[in-house]
C-alpha cells in the first residue's frame, strides 16, 4: 500500500489540483485567444494595409493599459472582497466578454468598417486583462492560505510557472489551424469554454483555509464580535493613497531600485517589438506562411521552460547580479542575430535560444528586487515596478508599430553586404540597446548583496498570459 501511494502522482492536494487544472485550461485558452487575434488582425483585417503593424500594436496597448491603470489598485480591493466570489465573478465576466465577441465574429468581415472591428477587439482585450488584475491576486491569496508548507509552496510556484510556459507551447500552434481551417469564431469559442472549465473547477474546490495552530499562550476569554473587529481594522487602516504615496517616495529615493527599473524598461524594447512585429517578420523576412506563425510562440514557450529550469542553478553558481547583466547582453546579441535571419528554421532556433537568458535574468532580478526592499514596502514597490514596465512595453509596442508602418515603411539600405528593411532594423536597434543595458548593469548593480535574505513567501503566481514578450 505504501509503495502504491509513493507511485501515485499528486499535485499537493485535491483542492490545489482542481485550481491547477482550471488555470491550465484557461491559460491554454488565453494563449490561443491572444495568438488568434494577432493573426486575424494582421492577415485578415489589415491584409495589404500599411497600418497593419499599428493595428497589432493596439492589441498590445490594450493589454498593457489594463495592467498599468487597473493593476496597482486592484489588489487593495481584492484584499477586502471574498476571494472565491472574486475568482468566480471574473471568470463569468471574461467568459461572457469572449462569448459576445464570438457572436459578433459571425458577421462577415466586410460588413463592418475596420475601425469598428478594431474597437471591438481592443475593448474586449482591455476588459479581459482588467478582470485578470482581480483574478490573479485573488487566486494568489487563496493558494497562500491553502498551501502552508514551505516545500509545497515551492512546488506550487514551480507548477504555476511551468503551466504558464506550457500553455504557450500548446496554444499558438493550435491557434493558426483553428483560425485558417475553421474560422475566427471557433478559435474564440475555445477560449470562452476554457473560462467555463475554470469556473467549474473553482466552484467545485473546497477553498477552506488551512487551520492555523492554536496559540496556547493567548489569554482565554470572549472574542470581540466579527463586525466590531472588522470595523476596528478598517479604522486603523491608512488611506489608500497615503500608503501608495509613501511607496512612491521610498522607490524614488532608492538609487538601486531606480537602476533596476531602468534595466527592466530597456529590456522591454526587445519583447515589445517582438509582440507587435514578429508576425510580419515571420511572413516577410523569414518567408514563412501565416499558418506556421504559432510555432514561433511554441519555440519561445519551450525556451522559457528551459530557462526557468536552469535559472536557479545559474543564479546559485554565478550570482543574481552576474546573471542579470550577462543575460541582458546575451539576449540583446541574440535579438540582433534573429533580425538577420531569412529562413524559418533559423528563426525558430534563435527565438528558442533568445528566451532562455530572458527567463534567467527575470528570475535573477526577483531576489535583487526583494533584497533591496524592506518587507513593509514590498507590495507597494511591486505596484510601481510592474505597471512602469508594462508602460514601457506599451510604448515600445506603439513605437515599433509606428516605425514599421509609417516612420520606416519605405526604409531600405545595406551595409557590409547586408540588406536592412524596416522590421529587421527595429529588431536590431532594440537588441543593441539591450546590450548597452547589460553594460550599464555591469557597473550599476552592487557587487555583493549585503541585505538580509528575504523570508520565504507564498508562490508567485504568473500573470495571466498576454501578448507581452510573445511573438
Amino acid at each position: 500500500m505504501n509503495a502504491l501511494t509513493r507511485l501515485r502522482p499528486t499535485l499537493i492536494s485535491p483542492t490545489y489540483t482542481r485550481l491547477w487544472f482550471g488555470q491550465a485550461v484557461s491559460s491554454v485558452g488565453d494563449a490561443v485567444f491572444s495568438t488568434t487575434l494577432v493573426l486575424w488582425v494582421a492577415t485578415v483585417l489589415a491584409e495589404g494595409r500599411s497600418w497593419g503593424p499599428q493595428a497589432v500594436s493596439g492589441v498590445v496597448l490594450a493589454t498593457s493599459a489594463a495592467v498599468m491603470f487597473v493593476g496597482p489598485l486592484a489588489g487593495v480591493f481584492v484584499d477586502r472582497w471574498d476571494k472565491r466570489a472574486t475568482m468566480l465573478g471574473t471568470e463569468v465576466l471574461r467568459g461572457v466578454l469572449v462569448a459576445a465577441l464570438t457572436a459578433v465574429s459571425f458577421v462577415p468581415v466586410e460588413d463592418l468598417p475596420a475601425g469598428v472591428w478594431l474597437a471591438l477587439v481592443y475593448a474586449t482585450v482591455l476588459a479581459l486583462n482588467a478582470a485578470s488584475q482581480f483574478f490573479t491576486p485573488a487566486r494568489f491569496s487563496v493558494i497562500a492560505e491553502l498551501v502552508t508548507d514551505e516545500a509545497d509552496r515551492a512546488r506550487a510556484a514551480g507548477l504555476a510557472q511551468a503551466t504558464g510556459q506550457t500553455a504557450w507551447i500548446i496554444g499558438p500552434p493550435l491557434a493558426a489551424p483553428l483560425l485558417f481551417a475553421v474560422g475566427l469564431q471557433w478559435a474564440l469559442l475555445f477560449n470562452a469554454l476554457s473560462y467555463l472549465v475554470s469556473y467549474l473547477a473553482i466552484r467545485g474546490a473546497d477553498l477552506t483555509p488551512a487551520a492555523a495552530p492554536a496559540d496556547s499562550t493567548a489569554p482565554a476569554g470572549p472574542k470581540p464580535p466579527a463586525k466590531a473587529a472588522k470595523a476596528a481594522e478598517a479604522a486603523e487602516r491608512p488611506g489608500l493613497f497615503q500608503d501608495f504615496a509613501a511607496g512612491l517616495r521610498f522607490f524614488a529615493r532608492s538609487r538601486f531600485l531606480v537602476a533596476l527599473l531602468l534595466l527592466t524598461v530597456i529590456g522591454q524594447l526587445g519583447t515589445g517589438a517582438l509582440s507587435t512585429l514578429n508576425v510580419f517578420f515571420a511572413t516577410r523576412n523569414l518567408h514563412a506562411s501565416a499558418e506556421l506563425y504559432g510555432y514561433l510562440g511554441m519555440a519561445m514557450g519551450i525556451g522559457g521552460i528551459a530557462g526557468a529550469l536552469a535559472a536557479g542553478r545559474v543564479v546559485q553558481w554565478i550570482g543574481a547580479r552576474r546573471t542579470t547583466w550577462i543575460g541582458l547582453m546575451a539576449s540583446g546579441a541574440l535579438l540582433v542575430l534573429y533580425s538577420r535571419q531569412t529562413g524559418f528554421p533559423g528563426g525558430v532556433a534563435l527565438l528558442f535560444v533568445f528566451i532562455v537568458p530572458i527567463t534567467m535574468l527575470n528570475t535573477a532580478m526577483a531576489p535583487l528586487l526583494l533584497a533591496a526592499t524592506p518587507q513593509e514596502f514590498r507590495g507597494r514597490v511591486v505596484a510601481v515596478f510592474y505597471p512602469v514596465t508594462r508602460l514601457a512595453a506599451m510604448l515600445t509596442a506603439v513605437l515599433s508599430g509606428w516605425l514599421a508602418g509609417s516612420g520606416l515603411r519605405d526604409f531600405a539600405g545595406s551595409a557590409a553586404g547586408l540588406r536592412f528593411g524596416p522590421i529587421d532594423t527595429v529588431f536590431a536597434v532594440s537588441g543593441l540597446l539591450i546590450v548597452l543595458a547589460g553594460v550599464y548593469a555591469r557597473f550599476a548593480l552592487p557587487v555583493a548583496d549585503k541585505s538580509p535574505a528575504p523570508e520565504p513567501a507564498a508562490p508567485a503566481e504568473p500573470a495571466e498570459p498576454t501578448l507581452e514578450g510573445r511573438p
